[in-house]
């Protein structure tokens, strides 16, 4: 059949199993636009901003593990959908924005709202395209949600020019390219990785994000049984292990448990499992895990041994990998080691002065009022941290947050992509008030939909991370962190069509969650929390993980 390109688009998403899609209409877009009026079977949600499309269909991506999409016109809507592809790139999430540009013929004249938006995000994509001839259309589009999908996840860009949105050629229904497995590694391989497993005596897993996008965490259960080994996991790893498990011992790096910290400096075996080395993690590379054999399992070559030498290595799908393993390893007792660990959690518990209202109280009371079932997102800075850390994460794709590029604005439009896609889920923002002030617009489109999320502003009218590292490394010298201007922001929810609620006291929080959770609609919940609380334990930027302090270490310190 003959389809103009606009129609070509449409057709390539129903192709791809695309429901909803998240974007904001202009000028050189139009055309798609106009084609998308004709189907109702796509459910497009309008942002209020490009970057709240980016963040959304991202949400959308994490809660799912499908590809999450979003439009964007030429110039200034394509521009400000480069933090939520840049997010989605470091985090390695699968996520296909489609934006139009000008007209071939005036392409590289300074046209109005003209940007090589290929360009700009080449750096931040796993492909970038711009689109000049309508016979290429249909097959760029199927590329770039087989890119977007294969491999190490990422983001593809495809930009279209508008005349072939407008063109007109032949067209035939695909279905979708296969993504297949592939697995890198020989026999030889699988065996030098099996027998360093079978002679630990003290073995430790790291487990990423990786994990969860390769649908493993029933093989990481199976695999840290048989090894009979203590779990920590990274930002991007929770979930991926059941976080009320006794082998869990929780987060590791900058503001990891004290229990992961030092356990992994004490084990003689680290297996990284779809994990890249963060420098969050690692702190200072020539200490990290100093008296440990490495293992590194990850589907992306680049990254073995890129940030910490490996002993050895398995380059693939990570299921597929720790299927191999499981099957070739034999059932281990590491008792002493598991005992060690205990005795460090017990030693070492989380904890957080029980005065005021703070926001690891909010974080556990909305653990009860969810039964630990919600998705959680979060923005970046204290709140995220104790979002990780105060949370009993215990399935994949429950926890969303910007990991990578620390994108302060990133929860709420992801929070809106996770409830489109699992409208019978709790799903739940926390965010600072410093990060949500950068895009509460976005809960215009959550009250015109009246999508019902759960926002939580944890007020301490404060960049508080920022804050917090004026007082530990600055001498208290608070440039430009201070936000205590008068914003009051239920009135603003109130006025962009949502619920509010105040909270000043503890008794006040399970209430308010109780209210939300039935109000069907919308909600801001403010907490208002004393702007000198910190997130511990820390490790300092760059130094080693063994080094991780908490508010008694710091209270020691200067007593002295």
């Amino acid at each position: 059949m003959v389809l103009n390109g606009s129609q070509i688009v449409i057709e390539c998403l129903k192709e791809q199993g695309v429901n909803t899609v998240f974007g904001y209409p202009g000028g050189t877009i139009l055309n798609i636009y106009d084609e998308l009026y004709k189907h109702p079977e796509i459910n497009h949600i309008l942002t209020s901003h490009e970057q709240g499309a980016s963040h959304a269909a991202d949400g959308y991506a994490r809660s799912t593990g499908k590809v999450g999409v979003c439009f964007a016109t030429s110039g200034p809507g394509a521009t400000n959908l480069v933090t939520g592809i840049a997010t989605a790139f470091m985090d390695s999430i699968p996520v296909v924005a489609i934006t139009a540009n000008v007209g071939l013929p005036a392409l590289g004249k300074d046209s109005f709202q003209e940007v090589d938006i290929a360009g700009v995000v080449m750096p931040i994509t796993k492909h970038s395209y711009i689109v000049k001839n309508i016979n290429e259309l249909a097959d760029t589009i199927r590329k770039a949600f087989f890119i977007a999908q294969s491999g190490r996840p990422g983001p593809v860009l495809v930009d279209i020019t508008k005349d072939v949105t407008a063109n007109k050629c032949e067209f035939q229904t695909k279905s979708p390219i296969p993504v297949v497995k592939e697995n890198k590694y020989t026999q030889e391989e699988l065996d030098k990785v099996v027998k360093y497993l079978e002679k630990a005596k003290k073995p430790y897993i790291y487990l990423g994000g990786g994990a969860i996008y390769s649908d493993a965490c029933a093989e990481v259960a199976e695999f840290a049984e048989l090894l009979d080994a203590p779990v920590c996991d990274s930002l991007m790893g929770k979930g991926g292990f059941d976080g009320k498990s006794a082998r869990y011992t929780g987060m590791i790096g900058m503001h990891g448990t004290k229990t992961s910290n030092l356990g992994v400096s004490e084990c003689d075996l680290l297996i990284a499992l779809g994990a890249r080395f963060s420098d969050r993690v690692i702190g200072n590379p020539k200490s990290f895990a100093s008296k440990a054999k490495i293992i590194h399992l990850d589907i992306d070559a680049a990254e073995i041994d890129k940030n910490i030498k490996t002993n050895a290595s398995l380059v693939g799908d990570l299921k597929c990998i720790l299927r191999d393993i499981n099957s070739k390893l034999s059932k281990k007792d590491h008792s002493d080691w598991m005992n060690r660990i205990a005795e460090l959690k017990s030693k070492f518990p989380m904890k957080y002065e029980d005065g005021a209202l703070s926001c690891p109280y909010v974080i556990e009371e909305l653990d009860k009022a969810t039964g630990g079932e919600a998705i959680v997102t979060t923005d970046v800075g204290q709140h995220q941290m104790w979002a990780a850390q105060y949370y009993s994460y215990t399935k994949p794709r429950t926890f969303l947050s910007s990991g990578g590029l620390g994108t302060m604005g990133y929860g709420l439009g992801a929070c809106i992509g996770a409830k489109v896609a699992n409208p019978d889920r709790i799903v739940v923002n926390i965010a600072g008030d410093g990060c949500f002030r950068m895009n509460l617009n976005e809960l215009a489109t959550a009250s015109r939909y009246n999508i019902p999320i759960i926002q939580v502003v944890i007020n301490n009218h404060v960049l508080g991370m920022v804050r917090q590292w004026q007082t530990l490394f600055y001498d208290k010298r608070y440039s430009q962190t201070v936000l205590n201007d008068g914003v009051d922001f239920c009135k603003v929810a109130e006025g962009l069509g949502c619920m509010a609620i105040r909270v000043t006291k503890k008794e006040e929080v399970a209430p308010a969650f109780e209210q939300a959770i039935k109000a069907g609609r919308p909600v801001v919940i403010e907490c208002i929390i004393p702007e000198d609380d910190k997130v511990f334990p820390m490790v300092p930027a760059g130094a080693p993980i063994s080094e991780v302090f908490d508010g008694d270490d710091l209270k020691a310190r200067e007593a002295k």
